[in-house]
């Protein structure tokens, strides 16, 4: 189906070529599914991000996925302060409904594999540089190590 508008319908293609790769990170799961992990996902970390931060990151992100991103967004209590893995995956499976299928910290893990393939590496190493050294540890560790 064609929106009419070509740049809605990149984004729309873009968008399921990036749930397609977090998909094949999770394991047997549908498209939904990631949509909803990569979702609960991106909201906690941008929760954990500076506002301008949160913002380069996003400007990787295809348009329908950084309206995503910033759904529902409160810059003014951003970042929040989770120091630990624990407190970090509690706020992403509050996020998930109740009988999501994907244990969290696959989940995270997944979600972060997936959006590293697609995104600039060097923004990326700027952006786990502002996560404290626990958090850093659930992103591909080519990344988490720099």
């Amino acid at each position: 189906m064609s929106s009419s508008l070509p740049v809605f319908d990149t984004t729309i293609q873009e968008t399921n070529a990036w749930l397609k790769d977090i998909a094949s990170e999770l394991g047997p799961c549908d498209r939904h599914q990631a949509y909803l992990g990569a979702r609960a996902t991106l909201h906690v970390l941008r929760d954990r991000l500076a506002p301008d931060s949160a913002m380069n990151f996003a400007a990787q992100l295809p348009m329908l996925l950084r309206g995503v991103f910033t759904e529902g967004w409160r810059p003014s209590q951003t970042p929040t302060l989770e120091r630990d893995v624990d407190a970090f995956l509690a706020r992403i499976e509050a996020a998930l409904p109740p009988d999501y299928p994907i244990e969290t910290e696959s989940l995270a893990r997944g979600v972060l594999r997936g959006l590293s393939t697609r995104m600039d590496p060097d923004l990326l190493v700027k952006v786990l540089r502002q996560l404290p050294l626990p958090l850093r540890a659930l992103w591909p560790q080519t990344l988490a190590t720099l």
